[in-house]
């Protein structure tokens, strides 16, 4: 399981034109944008211990974590995160797991930052989303359980 971590200002994600999903961080804040990909093997303990990971990770400004200040939390689900392009110039999506498996494992790793006390919004499972962000630094990180 992976997650790329994107320090924000703010983030949305919009289906269909309609906002779903909406981080605002207080003024002077921060939060993060959790794209989050499924591979074959990945079960609810790594979900909670990626939740863990990203909760807990200083990356936030004086080495704070999103669990020193509260930051939201915007989890989106990422397949082509697991894609592999060593081969050739098209992704193989062999390593990204089905959608019967992935879609209880980003729900969980939502549901474990939630019972760590962050404030998670959501992105929609499977839709085309269009993911809207101020990056602040830029930061961001892959983290791999």
């Amino acid at each position: 399981m992976r997650a790329l971590i994107q320090r924000v200002k703010t983030a949305a994600v919009a289906v269909d034109g309609d906002e779903v999903a909406r981080i605002t961080p207080p003024a002077g804040g921060h939060g993060l944008l959790a794209l989050v990909g499924v591979t074959h093997d990945d079960d609810a303990a790594k979900a909670a211990t990626l939740a863990r990971k990203v909760w807990t990770m200083r990356i936030l400004e004086d080495e704070k974590s999103a669990s020193d200040v509260g930051a939201p939390l915007l989890v989106v689900s990422q397949f082509t995160l697991m894609a592999d392009t060593r081969k050739s110039r098209r992704p193989s999506w062999s390593a990204a797991a089905p959608r019967a498996v992935a879609e209880p494992l980003v729900e969980e790793f939502a549901q474990a930052l939630r019972g760590l006390g962050a404030h998670v919004e959501t992105g929609v499972f499977g839709a085309h989303m269009e993911v809207s962000l101020v990056n602040d630094g830029p930061v961001t990180l892959l983290v791999e359980v």
